[in-house]
C-alpha cells in the first residue's frame, strides 16, 4: 500500500495574498479517542471466554450499546474492516499489544485468497487487513495473500463487458446479465498493487479496463451516480443503470458517490493518467455543492424528506479520506478547496454530534441500507475504518 506523506506546514500570509489557509483540527485528540475505543471494542469482545477471532464487530443500532458481530465468512463483505482499524490504531499507538490483536483477526481471512470469489468485495475483505498489515510489517506471507486474492478477484472480469462481475447471486434473481456496483471501484486498488508487487501485469489492465467502462457508463450528464450498472453479457452494452441503497434509480446515493471519489482518486495515484484527475474534480465537486452545513451528507442527496433524513457518517468518512489525499494532486486553490473540506467533514465527525462516547465504535449515524431498512442511523464498521484512516493522513501518517 502506497505511503503517502500528507503533513503540511501552514505559512503566514501576507496581505497582498489571498491563499486560503489550510485548516487543521486537534488530530492527536481524535485518534487518542479512537484508541481508546478500540481497547472498549477489545475488552468487550473478551468477555468471560476469549476473543473468538472470526468474530468481526459489523454495528451498533441506535438503541442498543454493544457491538453486533458477524463471522469472517465470504459472504460478509465488511470483516477486513476490523483487522484494518487494529493496524491503524498500532501505526499510530505503536502498542504491541494491538499488533498482536491485528495479526490474529488479520489471520483469519486468509481463507478468502483459497477459495473461489463469492462477489466483488475481497478488495474491502483483504487489502484493509493484509493490505495494511503488510504495509507496516513486510510479512511476506501477507503478500502472497494479498496476491492470491488479487488473482481471485480477477476472475469476475468479463472482458467483453470491461468491468468486473459485482453481485454473481443476483443475475438471475434480478436479470441483471452482468452487473457492476459503485462499491467494486474501491476494489480496484488491490489489483494495481498487486501488479505493481508481483503479481500478473494483467491485474493492472483489469483495474483500467473496469475504471474507464465505469467511468463511461456509471453516470448521468452531472456526474452524479448511478449505483448498479447492468450490462448484456454478448454485447458488452449497457443495459440500465439503477439503484439497489439510493433512494431511486435517477437520485445521488451519498456513499456511492462517495465511493466513486474515492475510487477515481485511487486511479489517479496509480495511473498519473490526467483523465482520471479531471473526472476526479467533476464527481467530487457535485458531492460537495450541495451538503449540509455540517459537512456530513444526508444518506440520499434526494431523499424526499432532507432535512428530516438519516445522515450517513460513513460517506463522509470515505469522501474526507479521499480529498486529503487527492489534494495533493491539485495545484491552487482547488487543492486547498479539497483539503478544507476535508478537515471540516473531519471536525463535524469528531464533534459530540458524532462521536460515540456511550457505545464503543467511533462514529454514529450511518446509515447502511435505507430501502432495505437495515443499519439507519447506527454505527458501522466501514464508517470508522475510513475515519481512522482520515484521520492518519491528516497526521500525516499514511
Amino acid at each position: 500500500m502506497k505511503k503517502i506523506i500528507l503533513g503540511f506546514t501552514l505559512l503566514g500570509l501576507f496581505a497582498c495574498t489571498n491563499k486560503p489557509v489550510r485548516e487543521t483540527m486537534d488530530v492527536d485528540k481524535a485518534l487518542n479517542y479512537c484508541a481508546k475505543q478500540v481497547n472498549r471494542t477489545l475488552n468487550e469482545l473478551k468477555g468471560d471466554s476469549g476473543i473468538d477471532y472470526t468474530m468481526m464487530p459489523r454495528n451498533i443500532m441506535d438503541s442498543l450499546t454493544t457491538w453486533h458481530l458477524r463471522k469472517a465468512a465470504k459472504e460478509e463483505w465488511t470483516a477486513g474492516f476490523w483487522p484494518g482499524i487494529l493496524w491503524y490504531d498500532y501505526e499510530y499507538t505503536k502498542d504491541p499489544r494491538i499488533k498482536q490483536e491485528a495479526e490474529k483477526f488479520t489471520q483469519s481471512l486468509g481463507f478468502l485468497s483459497r477459495i473461489p470469489a463469492f462477489d466483488h468485495d475481497l478488495g474491502f475483505l483483504v487489502f484493509c487487513s493484509y493490505g495494511n498489515g503488510y504495509r507496516l510489517t513486510g510479512n511476506p506471507e501477507y503478500k502472497q495473500v494479498i496476491l492470491a486474492t488479487a488473482d481471485t478477484l480477477a476472475t469476475l472480469f468479463n472482458p467483453t463487458v470491461g468491468t468486473i462481475l459485482s453481485w454473481p447471486r443476483e443475475v438471475e434473481p434480478r436479470n441483471w446479465p452482468h452487473n457492476t456496483i459503485m462499491d467494486n471501484m474501491i476494489n480496484l486498488e488491490m489489483l494495481f498493487w498487486a501488479a505493481k508487487n508481483g503479481g500478473d501485469k494483467k491485474l493492472y489492465d483489469i483495474a483500467v479496463a473496469h475504471a474507464d467502462k465505469t467511468m463511461e457508463n456509471h453516470f448521468r450528464p452531472d456526474y452524479t451516480s448511478y449505483h448498479v450498472a447492468v450490462y448484456d453479457t454478448i454485447t458488452g452494452d449497457l443495459i440500465k443503470g439503477v439503484t439497489h441503497q439510493g433512494f431511486a434509480d435517477d437520485t445521488m446515493w451519498a456513499r456511492g458517490q462517495a465511493w466513486a471519489i474515492y475510487g477515481y482518486m485511487v486511479c489517479y495515484r496509480e495511473t498519473k493518467d490526467p483523465k482520471y484527475l479531471d473526472f476526479l474534480q467533476k464527481i467530487t465537486d457535485v458531492y460537495l455543492k450541495d451538503l449540509p452545513e455540517d459537512y456530513i451528507p444526508y444518506w440520499d442527496f434526494n431523499a424526499p424528506n432532507i432535512p428530516n433524513e438519516p445522515r450517513d457518517a460513513s460517506a463522509a468518512a470515505v469522501v474526507a479520506s479521499a480529498l486529503l489525499e487527492a489534494s495533493a494532486f491539485f495545484n491552487g486553490t482547488k487543492g486547498d478547496e479539497y483539503w478544507n473540506a476535508a478537515v471540516r467533514m473531519l471536525k463535524s465527525l469528531s464533534s459530540p454530534a458524532y462521536q460515540s462516547e456511550s457505545k464503543p465504535a467511533f462514529l454514529l449515524h450511518s446509515t447502511g441500507h435505507w430501502p432495505n431498512g437495515s443499519e439507519i442511523d447506527a454505527s458501522i464498521i466501514y464508517a470508522d475504518y475510513y475515519y481512522i484512516e482520515a484521520l492518519l493522513k491528516l497526521s500525516g501518517f499514511e
